[in-house]
Parts: structure tokens; sequence; C-alpha cells
């Protein structure tokens, strides 16, 4: 396998990249590279003892004498798909603004919508980023309810769901936490009570840290550890720099995405969902190449099988 400064100049466009991973042998070579910049080494017991079996594009390793493919221990494992389809869906997952749907990605490769709709919620996965480092500085904390509205509702269903009347009553809550100009973290909370909250905000952000919120009383207290100001929306959205404007505007895009591309989600996925765009946003300042070469460096030790995702077995730590 070349090194990767011995590969092809990598595509900057979508045009581009169509074109450059409809060669496989290429699209493989390209993923190969990034896992193994070093050289190839087995999985299984990290030998370099190995040999390619050019035929099927897997190693054998002279030490342990196992066989291994580029795909194992990736999300890419056991899926039958070559590169040549997965490279270009991660591409547009992580570039597409407003998301993509199973339904046109099934189209643009030429697979099922079932399938397509694995590959998404594996590319998901890929884009979830756990940090160890905390949010600081300025920071405004929001929750948002997400679900169908009870208008739109068929009279049946809403009863169903949540009853009479209007309002929160069956959405599902998401806690989010940004720090002006850099990172957002989203996380999806059983109830918006303090201590639920609170929890989020520990988690997530510097203590002494400035963190702005509306007047819900659920945020009463922050102040035992931030610098806490609150912004009142019964009289205004600004006071100064005090508002939670950039959350809202965050709320605003989501729930447009949700209800445009995706239109129903259901809570039991939303996570994955937060996920992507979560990254997205997070990878604002960067262009198509720096949002695909970060998802695909984020491959290794993530595996989502289909009972997994349809809940039909426990995911793996869960």
């Amino acid at each position: 396998i070349e090194s990767m400064n011995d590969v092809e100049k990598m595509p900057t466009t979508l045009i581009e990249a169509v074109a450059y991973f409809a060669d496989e042998r290429k699209a493989w070579k390209c993923f190969v590279n990034r896992r193994w910049p070093d050289g190839v080494s087995c999985p299984r017991c990290r030998s370099v003892n190995i040999h390619l079996i050019e035929t099927r594009m897997v190693w054998r390793c002279n030490g342990c004498r196992r066989q291994f493919s580029v795909k194992v221990g990736t999300i890419f494992e056991d899926s039958p798909l070559p590169f040549s389809k997965w490279l270009p869906a991660m591409w547009l997952i992580v570039n597409a603004k407003n998301g993509i749907s199973s339904c046109e990605l099934a189209r643009a490769l030429g697979v099922t919508q079932k399938s397509a709709w694995h590959m998404l919620h594996r590319i998901r996965l890929a884009m979830q980023s756990g940090s160890f480092f905390k949010l600081g500085g300025h920071v405004e904390a929001d929750e948002t309810y997400i679900g169908a509205a009870a208008r739109n509702m068929h009279k049946h269903i809403r009863e169903a769901k949540i009853g009479k009347g209007t309002g929160p009553k069956g959405k599902t809550i998401v806690m989010g936490t940004l720090e002006r100009g850099k990172e957002i973290r989203l996380q999806v909370v059983p109830h918006p009570t303090k201590p639920v909250l609170h929890s989020h905000v520990l988690a997530h952000v510097v203590k002494g840290s400035n963190i702005y919120t509306d007047a819900s009383r659920s945020y009463d207290g922050l102040d035992a550890w931030y610098a806490h100001q609150v912004v009142d929306h019964a009289e205004t959205y600004v006071d100064g720099a005090v508002h939670t404007n950039g959350l809202e505007n965050f709320w605003s895009l989501l729930k447009r995405t949700m209800r445009g591309t995706y239109v129903s989600v259901e809570p039991f996925h939303l996570f994955r969902y937060l996920d992507e765009y979560a990254f997205r946003f997070n990878m604002r300042q960067g262009n198509d190449l720096s949002r695909f070469e970060v998802a695909i460096q984020q491959v290794l030790g993530k595996r989502l099988t289909y009972n997994e995702l349809t809940g039909k077995v426990l995911a793996a730590g869960a």
C-alpha cells in the first residue's frame, strides 16, 4: 500500500469525491492508508508479518494465522457494500447542512432504503465525538422539546400520546450547552428538572464560567458554581451579553432539519441525529474535505449491528 503522501490528491468537492471514490481500489486504499498510516498490522495480534491476498483484498497474518480485512473493528464491519458506496455516503452526510434522508441516499447509491438507513446510522456513530474537554468562557444553556405538534396529529393519535390539550407533553426533551463561537454539546434528558439540568451543565461546563439561561426555575442555584445571569423572555430576549440567542437559533435550524428532511424521528434514535447535527455545527469552520477526514478517523472501534439499531439486542456497553 502506498503511503498517504503517495496517494493521488484528495477531492475537495462532491463531484470530485464521487469520481474519486468510484474506483473501488482507490477508495479501499484511501481507507487503508487512514486506518494504518504507519503500515498494516494484524488487529488481533498486532503482528506486521502479514501478506495481502489480492483477489479478495484481505490479509493473512503469519503470526496468528488469521485472515482480516480493513473493515474489521470499524463501522464498516460485516457490510457487503464496497467502499465506493460507503465513502461517498460519508462525504454526503458530513457535509449536508440539512442532512440527507435514507430514501435520498438509497436513490443516490443504488441500494435499498433499509441498507441506506443502516448506513446512515453507522456513519452517525462515527460522527459521535465524546470529549474530555469542558466548555468555558461564555456559555449558553437551554432546553427544547422535539416532537410532532399536537395540532397536526389525528385525534386518536393525539389522545393516545398526550391526552387532551397541547404543549410539550409527549415530546422529547433535549438539553444543550453552547460555548459562544465554538462548540455545542447536546443530550436527550428525561425531565427538565433542576437535578437533571444542573448535572448536564456541571458535566460539560468548567466551573467559574459565565453561564446564561432563561428564567426557568430549573436553573436556579447555578450561581453556586458559575457566574450565572438570567434573561426573562417575558420581558426581553437580549440584555447586553445576557441572552440565549445562539442556542435559540440552533434549535430553530435543528427542528427545520427534523421536519424537512427526516420528517419523523423516533425518540429511541433521536440522540443519533443530535450527534450528526452537533458534528456539523462544531466543524462549521472547516471545509468538506476536513469534515470527511475527521469523520473517517473516528470509525475505528465503533460497530452498530442492525439488531442493535432496531433494539432487538442491546448495543455493546449499553
